[in-house]
């Protein structure tokens, strides 16, 4: 349960523990009894850092439970993993020239 503010009109300020859905609810003070309602003695805390810090934050917040792979595909695929190793396009000639038909069939070859 939170901690909230509260000023009595005899005591003066207090600090009591309530639950979160009694926030605007008045409490009882502690010395004299009396019904005091809830103050702001404070302004809330706000996230007022720049924005390289809070993105290695939350990229340490996340590596704590998901830790990010290297990996684009997932396990098994054949550019990730090295395990498959597709044809080669390339097709080469007796005389030593080559050709790459599923390229761009207007480039010369060399």
């Amino acid at each position: 349960m939170p901690y909230y503010d509260y000023l009595c009109a005899d005591c003066g300020p207090f600090t009591a523990m309530a639950a979160m859905a009694d926030y605007d609810k008045p409490c009882d003070c502690p010395d004299c009894g009396s019904e005091a309602p809830r103050a702001l003695f404070t302004a809330p805390q706000l996230a007022m850092m720049d924005g390289a810090r809070r993105g290695a934050f939350a990229t340490n917040e996340r590596a704590r439970h998901d830790p990010k792979s290297t990996r684009k595909h997932g396990p098994g695929c054949g550019c990730c993993s090295g395990s498959k190793k597709l044809p080669s396009k390339t097709l080469h000639r007796p005389d030593g020239s080559k050709s790459f038909p599923a390229a761009r069939p207007w480039m010369i070859s060399h």
